[in-house]
């Protein structure tokens, strides 16, 4: 059963996966991340979060929720943007 964008957003977060039956690349789709709260001293090294625990060292570092891709080649995309395209998509599919 396909869906159109807005289906697809519900769908990611009611924590599906989502996929486009038009992409090109196998295995590629997308999962929605909460976003998370943790203390200055618990960011990796190399993280943009350590530049902000870095302006503000004793606050506590917030990540706000965003949607993330598994791309063809295996690999995380972290802060997937749509396009166009996909946001005028009607393939929408939840990914099993």
């Amino acid at each position: 059963m396909t869906m159109d964008f807005g289906g697809a957003i519900r769908a990611l977060k009611q924590g599906s996966r989502v996929a486009r039956e038009g992409w090109n690349g196998k295995g590629m789709w997308l999962a929605y991340t909460p976003g998370s709260e943790f203390a200055p001293e618990f960011v990796k090294l190399g993280h943009a979060a350590a530049f902000r625990a870095k302006e503000a060292p004793n606050e506590i570092v917030r990540l706000l929720p965003h949607i993330d891709m598994r791309a063809a080649d295996g690999s995380m995309v972290i802060g997937w943007l749509a396009s166009q395209t996909d946001m005028l998509a009607e393939d929408w599919v939840v990914v099993e």
